[in-house]
């Protein structure tokens, strides 16, 4: 058994795959009209995404009973956090008001994904 891909729910796949296409230079493997698969052009686990019309964005870091919360979030090394925050937000990103710790930038993707940006110890 190997882990292949992570699929992402969002009111528009293919919206939202441009996005991270665009953050990650990932291309694209496979597409049908509701549905994209991205990954990296050399191989690995790959990200997908998927139409659905009740998609509901999760809270962060609130926590509001009956209201979706947040169940996973993507984890990205970067070499420059302050760069690649800027580049990220120039993209479609939304920085987030609450942020726990120094060394790593939450933001939001356009369908209101939490994600993290974070630099390895000692850089």
């Amino acid at each position: 058994m190997r882990l292949s891909t992570v699929v992402l729910d969002a009111p528009d796949a293919r919206q939202l795959a441009d996005f991270y296409q665009r953050l990650l230079g990932f291309v694209v493997r496979e597409e049908e009209p509701d549905w994209v698969l991205i990954g990296p052009p050399g191989g690995g686990v790959g990200l997908a995404f998927q139409t659905e019309p009740a998609y509901v964005p999760p809270l962060w870091p609130d926590r509001v009973p009956g209201e979706q919360q947040m169940m996973l979030h993507l984890d990205i090394e970067v070499d420059d956090l302050g760069a690649e925050t800027a580049r990220a937000v120039a993209e479609g990103a939304t920085l987030a008001e609450y942020q726990p710790q120094d060394d790593v930038r939450v933001l939001f993707d356009p369908a209101g994904h939490p994600f993290c940006l974070w630099m390895p110890d000692g850089q």
